[in-house]
C-alpha cells in the first residue's frame, strides 16, 4: 500500500479541502483557479500565464499519460510551453501512478517532485469548482503534512509580466520579414507557430522599447496577472501605432493593445480556462472553439470609436478581441496557438503574416 501525505487546501474564506499529497512535498500558496481541459496539464503547468496561481483540474483522471520529454529545438521546447512549471501547485480529484503514452519521458508526480511543485489528489474538484464558480477565484494555501504553515499570497499585486519575461533579446527563425515578439510571458508554441510561417522572430523583454528595431510586424505575447502593471508595455505600443505597422496580440496582447488603444480592462469572477470557449467572429455567423487562459477581460464598451469588437465569447458576451477599423492591428483573447487544445484559429497567424 502506497504511504502519501495528508494534504490539505485552505481558501481564503475559511474552505478546506482535505487529500493527498502526490507531487513535491511542501506547503505553498496562490490564486486558486480551475480548468475544465480534458488533457494538456503538461502545457498548462509550463504555461507562463499560470505563474502564480493554484491549478485545480475539473476532469477528475489526472497523470494517466505522464509527461513529454524536456526537449529544445533552438532553445524552443519541443512539447512544453516554457522551460520550467510557471504554476505554484496542482489540485486533482485522482492521480494514476501508473501513466501510459509513447511520448512519455516520466510521471507527472516525479516531474513535480523534479520541480519543486506541490500536487494533491483525492480532493471534491466537483465541490471545489462550483464553490469557486459561485464565490469568484481565491486566494488559498495548501499545507502538507509535516510541513508547516504558510502565508496567503496574491499573485496579482505583483508584477509577473516582468517576473517571467526574457530578459535578453533573442533571435528565432530566418525569413525575409521580420516579426518583434513581446514576451510578457510567450508561450513557446506562439515561437513556433510564427517561425514555421517563414518570418524571423526577434523575442524582447516586455519592457524593451523594440521600437528602435527595424521590422516588418509586431506581436504581443500572452502572460499572467494584471495587466495594469506592463504600463511600459502599453507605452511601447503606443510608439509602434503610430509607424502604422501590422499589430497583433494574444491573450494579455489583446488587453495591452486595447490599453494602448484607450480602453478599460476588469477582472472577471472566475476566469476563462478551457479549451470548449466558444467565440463568434462579429459580422458574421462563424464560431470557433477555442483555448482560453485569463482572469481580465477588455470592457468593449470602453474602446474608442476607431477601434471595434472582433470576436465576442457566446458564453458570457464578454469580448475576444479587438480590431482598428482601418489599420492594420487586431488581437484575441483566445489562444489560436492553443498548446494544448482545439487549433481551429491557427489561421489568425497567416492573417497577421499576410499584411508584413
Amino acid at each position: 500500500m502506497r504511504q502519501t501525505k495528508k494534504a490539505v487546501l485552505i481558501l481564503e474564506d475559511g474552505t478546506r479541502f482535505e487529500g493527498k499529497s502526490f507531487g513535491y512535498e511542501a506547503s505553498t500558496s496562490g490564486e486558486v483557479v480551475f480548468n475544465t481541459a480534458m488533457t494538456g496539464y503538461p502545457e498548462s503547468l509550463t504555461d507562463p500565464s499560470y505563474e502564480g496561481q493554484v491549478l485545480v483540474t475539473t476532469y477528475p483522471i489526472l497523470g494517466n499519460y505522464g509527461v513529454p520529454p524536456e526537449r529544445e529545438k533552438e532553445q524552443v521546447s519541443e512539447f512544453l510551453e516554457s522551460d520550467h512549471i510557471h504554476a505554484r501547485a496542482i489540485i486533482a480529484q485522482d492521480y494514476s501512478y501508473d501513466h501510459s503514452h509513447w511520448q512519455a519521458a516520466r510521471s507527472l508526480g516525479d516531474w513535480l517532485k523534479e520541480q519543486h511543485i506541490p500536487g494533491i489528489y483525492d480532493i471534491d474538484t466537483r465541490a471545489l469548482t462550483r464553490h469557486l464558480r459561485e464565490k469568484g477565484s481565491m486566494l488559498g494555501k495548501i499545507i502538507v503534512e509535516g510541513c508547516g504553515d504558510v502565508e496567503f499570497y496574491d499573485p496579482n499585486k505583483e508584477n509577473l509580466v516582468a517576473k517571467v519575461s526574457t530578459r535578453q533579446v533573442e533571435t528565432h527563425g530566418d525569413g525575409d520579414k521580420t516579426v518583434v515578439l513581446v514576451d510578457c510571458g510567450v508561450k513557446h508554441n506562439i515561437i513556433r507557430c510564427l517561425t514555421r510561417r517563414g518570418v524571423k522572430v526577434i523575442l524582447v523583454p516586455w519592457d524593451y522599447d523594440f521600437n528602435q528595431i527595424d521590422y516588418d510586424g509586431l506581436f504581443i505575447s500572452n502572460g499572467p496577472g494584471n495587466p495594469d502593471m506592463a504600463q511600459a508595455t502599453v507605452d511601447n505600443i503606443r510608439k509602434a501605432m503610430e509607424t502604422g505597422k501590422p499589430i497583433c496580440g494574444i491573450c494579455m496582447g489583446n488587453q495591452l493593445l486595447s490599453k494602448a488603444a484607450g480602453a478599460s480592462i476588469y477582472k472577471l469572477k472566475y476566469g476563462h480556462r478551457s479549451h470548449n470557449q466558444p467565440v463568434r467572429r462579429i459580422g458574421t455567423d462563424k464560431c470557433f472553439v477555442t483555448s482560453q487562459n485569463h482572469g481580465f477581460a477588455v470592457d468593449s464598451d470602453t474602446l474608442p470609436e476607431e477601434w471595434e469588437t472582433l470576436f465576442v465569447n457566446m458564453n458570457d458576451g464578454t469580448n475576444e478581441g479587438i480590431r482598428h477599423k482601418t489599420k492594420p492591428f487586431f488581437s484575441a483573447q483566445f489562444h489560436p496557438e492553443a498548446s494544448s487544445g482545439p487549433k481551429d484559429t491557427e489561421f489568425l497567424f497567416d492573417e497577421f503574416i499576410s499584411l508584413l
